[in-house]
């Protein structure tokens, strides 16, 4: 799925969770044992496979949408202002388009959101179903109790991999502190983060397919993913070269579920271990980025002139106050903090 299905699709299925006008109306025609082809979009592309019917332009509500979804005509709705536009719609998009469906009704709702690039619903009277169609994609829509239930043992996955990231980045912090990490160390924490975003991304389709009766699941998935994005970036800008830090990113969210498994291909992502990622003994030494983010009240932008200046963690751990100093934008005050607070979590990684 590309970033913009991606996004739409995850968009659509929060204005269709339960508690949403559009879920309401879909669930009425559920259980009134009535099918119905639901556009959500209104453009020229749209117009132009459109034939017949009548033009409405009412407010979008629960109860229009399933009483004009009682015949056999589309139902066109603007999604931008929240209006039904038509209804009775005999929709005519091109049949060369290819489709894996095998009902009329699903082969016509795919095939004209893959035409016209606008979400379609589907609901299939004789199977009581509800598909959404986005681009090439399709997804089927289940009640909030399974979701919810997928949600839960996604959640604990969740739970487990975080643990399972803090004991590793603790180890991580003392080896950096030591200056003893390798590639293999590296990619090793990378690799699970990655992992452990994946399962993150579960979770959250699972809140927001949920809708209110997915507040909970939302709330505890954002506590455990709490740090876990600044973290991967800030690893990222101690590791990988300067002016290769958002391409680097962009192919880590790429890697496939079978990329992960293998450290070299994460190591050659990210354009460390040699050619081919294969060298993974290599030492690796960090700039300081991670471990200058966990002193408090220190801003971004000091932190970031901080270590430009030394290049290195030894070097920054090894900086005396004067020479801290030597740094636009710090005082003696904040120098005597910065020496202060890399002291203490330095002492706290070895400890």
């Amino acid at each position: 799925m590309t970033r913009d299905d991606s996004a739409t699709m995850l968009t659509m299925l929060h204005e269709i969770a339960p508690g949403t006008v559009l879920r309401e109306g879909v669930d009425r025609i559920l259980r009134g044992r009535t099918g119905a082809i639901i556009v959500l979009g209104w453009d020229p592309a749209v117009e132009s496979i459109s034939s017949g019917g009548f033009d409405l332009d009412v407010e979008l509500n629960a109860t229009r949408l399933r009483e004009l979804s009682k015949m056999d005509g589309a139902v066109i709705v603007d999604r931008a202002r929240g209006r039904i536009r038509r209804a009775n719609v005999q929709l005519m998009p091109s049949t060369s388009i290819e489709t894996t469906e095998s009902g009329m009704r699903h082969r016509t709702a795919q095939r004209t959101a893959k035409q016209t690039g606008h979400p379609v619903i589907s609901v299939s009277q004789s199977m009581g179903t509800v598909a959404l169609y986005v681009g090439d994609y399709h997804h089927v829509v289940t009640e909030s109790a399974a979701v919810l239930a997928k949600g839960d043992l996604a959640l604990t996955a969740l739970e487990r991999y975080r643990a399972r990231l803090d004991e590793l980045l603790a180890t991580f912090t003392a080896l950096e502190v030591e200056d003893v990490v390798t590639v293999r160390d590296v990619v090793t924490v990378v690799q699970r983060m990655e992992m452990l975003r994946r399962i993150s991304a579960d979770v959250e389709s699972a809140a927001v397919q949920a809708g209110v009766d997915g507040q909970l699941l939302r709330l505890q998935h954002d506590d455990l993913m709490m740090g876990v994005a600044a973290e991967r970036r800030l690893l990222v800008r101690d590791y990988v070269p300067s002016g290769a830090w958002s391409d680097v990113r962009v192919t880590l969210d790429s890697l496939s579920s079978a990329d992960l498994v293998d450290l070299s291909v994460i190591a050659r992502s990210m354009r460390l271990g040699g050619p081919g990622g294969a060298d993974l003994d290599t030492a690796a030494s960090p700039r300081g980025h991670r471990l200058i983010a966990k002193i408090p009240r220190l801003p971004e932008a000091v932190a970031r002139a901080i270590v430009g200046h030394f290049d290195s963690l030894q070097s920054l751990l090894a900086a005396t106050t004067d020479e801290l100093q030597a740094v636009e934008g710090v005082g003696r005050a904040r120098a005597f903090a910065v020496r202060e607070g890399l002291g203490r979590v330095a002492e706290t990684s070895l400890t």
